[in-house]
């Protein structure tokens, strides 16, 4: 049967801004509290599926949350009006109001691990949100990103949702960022890796020492285990901890993988030999395309200010791949160079496109943290909700809802203001129909 590949991309929110509340994002931390411009955020966004779409990939649409949320500051004891609320949260901390409003559902790759059906013992696509627990600002999205996920896949017979892992340091689990998939095609079972920072039960195990580590191994081994993965075809490996200290907080910011290509920084694992042997072998006969970049060639620093790896690898219909990466990549002149000379080499990857999606950027995510993939054959994309598929008639309707309900720019101090949660209210329920997702936010009566 037919496979493909499918991105589904998360919108940006309308309260978008810059709240400096990733530690150990580097560019997160760098942009705290700048102007943000929602609206030009939520715009790029939007334009990346559309140009992914045109390439002829398989492009879906994940909503955005609701914030700030409301429920979750009454939870935190800030009681009376929303008014009040959202006003007494601002005078108790800002920062804390910042964090009840992040847009940070957008990164979609940390939405979930996801494992296809030619994969798992069932024969169904496995979804397990993540806890995101190292981020009070992501680990209050869980519940939500679970209706949006249980909305856009819904047919049981084809698909099987998980809750999200003990939200406990022990299994801290940050999703697809730290997950890859291997495969001769889509169609074909495949080699899952999951790549982790710390072993929380050993605690005599190499680990960074500036910033924290994310993703556990108990973690990874719990989803692989609720997925039904073969141990035969699963591979868990251990990201350096000297990328992580630079600020590589996530593996997808420091390698990418597509079928049988990884394309990665040498510094990215911390047994890379025993780590690439154990992924030929469990191939088998798929011979592994490794394009290693060494430091020499990218500096480490480059690698992770211009989120080089955190490109898109994808298959493009001449079975040729192609890397969507981010445009910062061709400001940075040693990034530049290597993938002029990436383009002269015998490899898959035959064409870069490069993407505008700053507003991201500057937040600290590039064009791969925007998507979770979703290998399907034609059943389950045809089980899949219609109406998230983006086709030309969705990303011109999702343009003008941008434009309709989007500020231009935001500060901190914005995020107080209560026609600010009216408007990105008004947005969402629209959203709601326009996608057909049915009553999935706290005010649409949904419960965390």
């Amino acid at each position: 049967m037919a496979q493909w590949e499918a991105n589904f991309d998360g919108l940006v929110g309308p309260t978008h801004h810059y709240g400096g509340l990733s530690y150990g994002n580097l560019a997160s931390q760098q942009h705290a509290q700048a102007i943000s411009y929602p609206k030009q955020a939520a715009l790029q966004g939007l334009h990346k599926m559309h140009k992914l779409s045109e390439l002829g990939l398989m492009q879906g649409v994940i909503a955005p949350q609701e914030r700030p949320a409301i429920a979750v500051l009454r939870q935190l004891g800030f009681c009376g009006s929303e008014t009040q609320v959202l006003e007494k949260a601002y005078q108790a901390d800002p920062l804390l109001l910042a964090a009840c409003s992040s847009a940070s559902s957008m990164w979609t790759a940390n939405a979930a691990t996801v494992s296809p059906s030619a994969d798992t013992q069932d024969g169904r696509i496995h979804f397990t949100p993540a806890n995101l627990v190292s981020k009070f600002h992501r680990a209050i999205e869980p519940n939500t990103t679970a209706r949006l996920l249980a909305r856009t896949f819904a047919d049981e017979q084809h698909f099987c949702h998980h809750h999200a892992l003990p939200a406990t340091a022990l299994f801290g689990d940050e999703g697809a960022a730290n997950h890859t998939r291997f495969c001769a095609g889509y169609q074909t079972p495949g080699v899952e890796m999951f790549v982790y920072g710390r072993h929380a039960l050993a605690h005599q195990n190499l680990a960074p020492q500036r910033f924290p580590a994310r993703q556990t191994l108990e973690a990874s081994q719990a989803i692989a285990r609720l997925h039904g993965l073969s141990p035969a075809r699963t591979v868990f490996a251990a990201q350096h901890p000297t990328v992580i200290d630079h600020g590589a907080f996530h593996n997808d910011v420091i390698a990418v993988g597509n079928q049988n290509v990884l394309f990665y920084h040498e510094q990215a694992f911390l047994e890379p030999d025993k780590v690439l042997t154990e992924l030929q072998h469990k191939l088998g006969d798929t011979p592994l395309h490794l394009i290693k970049v060494t430091a020499a060639a990218v500096p480490l620093n480059d690698a992770i200010q211009s989120y080089l790896f955190n490109s898109q690898l994808v298959t493009l219909k001449n079975n040729h791949m192609a890397l969507i990466a981010p445009s910062d990549c061709a400001t940075i002149p040693s990034v530049k160079a290597y993938l002029e000379y990436l383009l002269t080499l015998n490899t898959p990857i035959k064409t870069v496109h490069y993407i505008d999606v700053r507003q991201s950027m500057r937040n600290g995510g590039g064009p791969a943290c925007l998507r979770l993939r979703v290998a399907m054959n034609a059943a389950e994309r045809a089980a899949t909700n219609p109406a998230c598929w983006l086709n030309e008639g969705l990303y011109q309707r999702l343009n003008q809802w941008i434009h309709k309900h989007y500020s231009e720019q935001l500060t901190l101090n914005d995020l107080r203001d209560p026609a600010l949660l009216e408007e990105s209210r008004r947005a969402l329920d629209e959203l709601t129909q326009i996608l057909n997702l049915g009553s999935v936010y706290p005010f649409q009566g949904a419960t965390y």
